[in-house]
């Protein structure tokens, strides 16, 4: 944390002066100095800390199966992988709109209280996504009120780019009114959730937003991304101390505008996938190509924002989405979120198959002797303070 300049000064007594002193106030005197000595090489403000300091615990954290958010079995092992683990410094969890939001302004938020407290007892810290974009057409997206006319329905359904087979849906962002629900919802969760040590971080999904079945007008994409910058902003108002995130990956040709957005207003940079090898994610800008893949943007704003990719079960398996790169090491993709990305966070989806893979160089000692797993640790600049 920032600190303020020493507030305690004491004042010199010329030796030839003659001054009776009261034990008492020697006695405090003393106190004072010897506080003032303490704190100072603490780098612990005597006064009071910054009221917009944000929150500051970068590091290595596990991202969840969405179905073990509320399994005791799959969270026992969870946490007893954790407390084996000093790199992972908490989890990430994700729940969709519909789990937060029951019906309008009535909102659950139980599971989150419940893992906190858990968390929180252990000394580990929370990070939670609102999910507003599914990847399974059986997923409840957003809540019944939401499917209402006035929301124009809620939602709209996606396929992959050449398909027509409903991959799942995504939320009508371009409507005010879905994206006023999507900012009340933000607002609850501040209320509760800002001010919590142990509540380290809150984003949203995937700014891609699929290939719609249904046609959509232009004004209608403008607007879903207009409206995007808007929920982050209100994000950065209700958590003023908390990390937001916005997860970054397409369409190219508005991430200068999005990621510039979210820089200035303090949010963080994060994606859904750590490819070694995508070209649209990796793509330099060219004169006959000015739009940049979104990776570039991690080392142009590197310092300045906060940096916190996520590897998900395709990152284990390819450098590739489509399949044609190679299987790398968990160590690789570690050293390109490292080294390329400039990660301050690294989201580990606990994927089955590659835990063991990922539990194993966290504990190399890189990353299990350093209290942030070997990751960049500097307070971003757009942030005022950081606080431990």
């Amino acid at each position: 944390m920032k600190t303020n300049d020493q507030l305690l000064v004491i004042n010199s007594i010329t030796p030839n002066t003659s001054i009776r002193v009261k034990p008492a106030r020697i006695l405090v005197a003393s106190l004072l100095l010897i506080i003032s000595m303490v704190l100072a090489p603490l780098n612990v403000s005597a006064a009071t800390t910054d009221p917009a300091a944000v929150k500051w615990h970068p590091g290595h954290y596990y991202t969840i199966m969405s179905w073990g958010n509320n399994n005791s079995a799959y969270l026992s092992q969870v946490y007893s992988e954790i407390k084996a683990t000093p790199a992972l410094r908490g989890i990430q969890m994700r729940y969709l709109w519909a789990e937060l939001e029951k019906s309008k302004g009535v909102y659950d938020f139980s599971s989150i209280d419940k893992r906190l407290a858990e968390l929180t007892a252990r000394d580990k810290r929370l990070v939670i996504q609102v999910q507003t974009k599914s990847f399974d057409p059986n997923w409840k997206l957003v809540p019944d009120y939401v499917k209402g006319v006035a929301y124009e329905g809620g939602q709209f359904p996606f396929s992959d780019y050449g398909s027509t087979t409903i991959r799942g849906y995504n939320i009508k962002l371009w409507n005010p009114q879905v994206r006023d629900r999507l900012i009340a919802l933000f607002k609850a969760l501040g209320e509760r959730y800002n001010s919590h040590p142990y509540f380290e971080g809150i984003g949203m999904i995937e700014s891609a937003m699929g290939q719609p079945l249904e046609p959509i007008l232009s004004v209608q994409a403008d607007e879903f991304y207009v409206n995007m910058i808007q929920v982050n902003q209100k994000m950065r108002l209700f958590f003023p101390n908390t990390m937001t995130i916005q997860e970054v990956n397409y369409p190219r040709p508005i991430l200068n505008s999005l990621v510039t957005q979210l820089r200035d207003m303090g949010a963080t940079l994060s994606g859904p996938d750590t490819f070694q090898d995508e070209n649209g994610l990796s793509f330099k800008a060219t004169q006959y190509d000015p739009n940049q893949g979104v990776y570039n943007y991690y080392s142009d704003f590197s310092g300045m924002m906060a940096m916190a990719p996520t590897v998900m079960r395709k990152n284990y398996e390819n450098t590739r989405n489509d399949g044609t790169g190679y299987v790398p090491t968990v160590s690789e993709i570690l050293v390109f979120a490292r080294d390329t990305l400039h990660a301050n966070y690294i989201f580990w989806s606990r994927v089955p198959e590659y835990k063991d893979q990922v539990l194993e160089v966290l504990n190399w000692s890189e990353q299990r002797n350093d209290p942030v797993g070997g990751l960049n640790s500097t307070c971003p600049t757009v942030y005022s303070s950081c606080a431990d």
